[in-house]
């Protein structure tokens, strides 16, 4: 029992002796903290001693989760807190593959010429992650080999705290029903053992990394139409794993993944869905797919988690103080709590249809006029370029007489190809 705990949203020490919990600017605090363990987060109160590392009660095998109880002592009743029991303990078999996976990240990353720190922590020294993975230009990507159950409240937190402190999460699960699914970057490996995972032999993500995929939905096309089965005259995009693109495309290997996201050739896409954009899908994609969508569709959202209130929480409508300032690893030890019904291991492919393909994707400048001269100006320019008078044509960029038509003939001149070959 403890007479103080930590709030892991708002950021502060609540005081269970003071009427006003030792925040007067919160008048709901207590409704909230007393809250059924089944109706909150259950990392929602930690507790003071185990953020300091002298927590007794974890020795016996409780959680630093608390809960808060009435209890009568000397006549008295007041509020007190207690230890929650830990749910799941990382087997040694999980743990084995948690620890090769770390330090094979770890070693792909230096083989490459990579900065890699495992076990690292953030500037602010409370976020933590499995490997720190550095590129050369200073992209950072937190590496989370998560292969014991863990709760989707925990992937959501952890990996908005990393945001914060401009990391990019990349979980990596070798389960299609992790949590870690579909709410943060994410990607699926087979499911190997310790020793496997440890040694030279390839890993392929076989789920989490996508393409992008466009194509005119016709009688003719290659895919039927993913509305109706059959073909409706429209043009649709959308992301694919490797086998399923046309042309089929190689599997993307862990190794090239750790060193693909810290040299930004892979990103994050987090895509809204076209008709309910709470259905978000999440994949890493190749970087010059992610600009090509964009100029289709515009930057529709945060690849990265935007700081901000957790999901799921206590209720209540409170600004949060500041980013989460509880250490968030080692929370292997959660189940899978998330009571949300599943989309399905590929957790969408941000599919959208258009009628017609956008202007801004055109790249032919805008055809002139027709060329306006005489018979006797179009001879002349025939003996200047050295071609019959009815190969000469309008250049397409700035409408003077060209060697246009035929054999030898071109679309611009010489000048206006040299303009857009210099952008």
């Amino acid at each position: 029992m403890a007479n103080g705990v930590f709030h892991t949203v708002y950021g502060i020490e609540i005081d269970l002796t003071l009427p006003d919990l030792g925040d007067p600017d919160r008048p709901g605090l207590l409704d909230e903290i007393t809250t059924p363990i089944e109706r909150r987060e259950r990392e929602l109160l930690e507790c003071l001693d185990h953020r300091s590392g002298s927590c007794r009660a974890e020795e016996h095998g409780r959680s630093p989760w608390m809960t808060i109880r009435r209890r009568t002592a000397g006549g008295r009743t007041g509020w007190v807190a207690a230890h929650l029991p830990v749910r799941h303990t990382p087997t040694p078999e999980e743990s084995a593959k948690h620890k090769a996976m770390k330090e094979r990240i770890a070693r792909v990353a230096e083989r490459h010429g990579l900065r890699a720190e495992v076990e690292a922590r953030a500037t602010d020294g409370r976020v933590r992650t499995d490997v720190l993975v550095t590129g050369d230009h200073g992209r950072r990507i937190g590496w989370e080999a998560q292969y014991a159950p863990i709760s989707a409240d925990t992937v959501r937190r952890r990996s908005r705290a990393a945001a914060e402190q401009g990391i990019v999460p990349l979980w990596v699960t070798d389960t299609d029903r992790s949590p870690v699914i579909g709410r943060a970057p994410w990607a699926r490996v087979d499911g190997f053992g310790w020793k496997e995972i440890a040694s030279p032999l390839a890993m392929m993500v076989r789920a989490g990394v996508r393409h992008l995929q466009q194509w005119k939905c016709l009688p003719s096309s290659e895919r039927t139409c993913p509305d109706n089965g059959g073909s409706c005259g429209r043009f649709h995009a959308g992301w694919f794993l490797p086998a399923l693109c046309l042309p089929a495309k190689p599997p993307t290997e862990v190794d090239r993944l750790v060193v693909a996201s810290a040299d930004g050739e892979f990103v994050p896409m987090r895509i809204p869905g076209q008709r309910d954009p709470r259905a978000v899908s999440r994949m890493w994609v190749p970087a010059a797919d992610r600009d090509r969508w964009h100029d289709m569709f515009g930057p529709a959202g945060d690849e990265n988690p935007p700081p901000g209130p957790v999901p799921g929480g206590a209720g209540t409508a409170c600004t949060r103080r500041g980013p989460d300032a509880s250490c968030r690893y080692g929370e292997e030890t959660l189940t899978f709590d998330d009571h949300r019904p599943r989309r399905g291991n590929s957790a969408g492919t941000g599919l959208h249809t258009f009628d017609e393909v956008p202007a801004r994707l055109f790249r032919v400048p805008p055809q002139g006029r027709g060329l306006d001269v005489t018979a006797a100006q179009r001879g002349t320019a025939a003996l200047a370029h050295g071609c019959e008078p009815w190969q000469i044509g309008p250049c397409a960029g700035c409408g003077s007489p060209i060697h246009r038509y035929g054999g030898r003939g071109v679309h611009a001149c010489a000048a206006c190809r040299a303009r857009v070959a210099r952008g």
